[in-house]
């Protein structure tokens, strides 16, 4: 499956390389130019591609929103939407990696802000608070927490400069549901309440997949 977001990208590009390749003397060249043509377009469907998740069971479990590897764990102060302390999970996001993201719980958006910025490598230790990026907060359903507030961040890097973000102010998320994509290697953000008795479930280095992988799973009040 091809995220919608891809379609108008793959048929550019088919049609730029497959335009310069009919354009090569005929024989060796042209042949040499279809195939470089077709195999751009297949990358480019690749990169695109959109596979079927399924969220495991428990709606207090945040699932990663997105596929690709967890950088660094960070507790910093988030005030727009938590008001106050936060653990941080970052995923950085390769060019080979899936890149639609995806709900990490049941809520509403609360919260809606794009913020211009640089386009230093996703990886780079000031690229979380410097890049271009896009935040969501949600108002988490009561089956994940009662009065729970989490933010999800779309952060551009060094290759990619396009953020794609379907969802706004009022619109319902499910979990697992697709709600955008950041186009060419990027970093994506998860971030709750370090008030909220929770366990972090991954550690820096572990590859995660968007929809499946449990990031965090918040316990009853009252435990730690």
């Amino acid at each position: 499956m091809i995220a919608r977001w891809g379609l108008l990208p793959t048929a550019a590009v088919a049609g730029v390389l497959g335009w310069g390749a009919w354009l090569l003397p005929p024989g060796w060249p042209q042949g040499l130019g279809a195939s470089i043509a077709a195999l751009g377009t297949l990358f480019v469907l690749w990169f695109f591609r959109c596979p079927s998740r399924r969220p495991p069971p428990g709606e207090h479990r945040l699932v990663a929103p997105a596929d690709g590897t967890v950088w660094d764990i960070a507790d910093v102060n988030e005030p727009a939407v938590i008001g106050g302390p936060a653990r941080r999970i970052g995923i950085f996001l390769s060019v080979l990696d899936v890149h639609v993201n995806r709900a990490p719980c049941s809520g509403t958006v609360i919260y809606a802000a794009y913020r211009p910025g640089r386009f230093l490598d996703a990886r780079h230790p000031e690229a979380a608070e410097a890049n271009e990026a896009n935040t969501l907060g949600i108002a988490c359903d009561p089956a994940v927490g009662r009065d729970l507030r989490i933010v999800v961040r779309q952060i551009a890097g060094l290759i990619a400069r396009r953020i794609v973000c379907t969802h706004g102010l009022g619109d319902r998320l499910q979990r697992g549901e697709l709600y955008g994509m950041i186009r060419f290697g990027s970093r994506t953000e998860l971030l709750v309440p370090l008030d909220r008795p929770h366990r972090v479930l991954v550690k820096p280095g572990e590859r995660v997949r968007g929809g499946e992988t449990v990031l965090v799973e918040f316990l009853p009040e009252g435990d730690g």
